[in-house]
């Protein structure tokens, strides 16, 4: 399913529930910035989402610079696949490279390859061109691949989206000082987010 923008940013606050902080911190990415910082920023997409991408290419940067390359946000990014196979093998290719250290850069190249949803772009032939250009043990990497060593680790984080009901990609949760959780759907502009992280910074 698309997601289709809300007009006006949806921003909610999840009340008293069974939701752990576990069920947005593991299962995930290894941690973008400063481990300590006060605020984090968790992303739950799909590689092939086209949301997904626009987010990528437009705010991310913005947020990086300002908040998590400053040690102000931390980042975690989280599988949802809803688009297709080629998604939970773009999964697969992050966690895999992530076991060299790798996890970041992957992610990065495959949000700047993408071109469409279902259309090969992230093919098995691709994922290892790119496991090549950020300068993986491709041995090792394709080892993994085949082994589908991470299938747990993807499996479980969906369903870590599916109990926080959600119905589309991207979704974000800024999560406070304090431990409240605030949910942002779609591709929002920068300033949505840096609306939220000044309120959780200033607590």
């Amino acid at each position: 399913p698309e997601l289709v923008l809300e007009p006006t940013p949806k921003i909610d606050e999840i009340g008293p529930t069974q939701i752990t902080m576990e069920t947005f911190l593991l299962n995930g990415s290894p941690i973008l910035g400063d481990p300590n910082a006060k605020v984090t920023l968790v992303e739950f997409g799909d590689y092939q989402c086209h949301f997904c991408n626009v987010f990528f290419h437009t705010t991310e940067d913005s947020i990086l610079k300002n908040y998590v390359d400053t040690g102000k946000v931390k980042m975690i990014f989280k599988d949802y696949n809803i688009i297709g196979p080629d998604s939970v093998n773009a999964s697969h290719g992050t966690h895999c490279a992530n076991d060299q250290g790798k996890f970041w850069e992957y992610h990065d190249i495959l949000y700047s390859n993408w071109t469409g949803e279902n259309n090969g772009w992230a093919s098995p032939e691709n994922l290892l061109i790119f496991a090549e250009d950020v300068g993986l043990d491709i041995d090792e990497w394709s080892q993994c691949m085949i082994d589908g060593v991470h299938s747990k680790t993807i499996l479980v984080s969906n369903n870590d989206a599916k109990k926080l009901e959600l119905t589309g990609t991207p979704a974000f949760f800024v999560i406070g000082p304090d431990g409240k959780t605030t949910r942002i759907f779609g591709a929002q502009p920068y300033d949505v987010f840096e609306n939220i992280f000044e309120i959780e910074l200033a607590k």
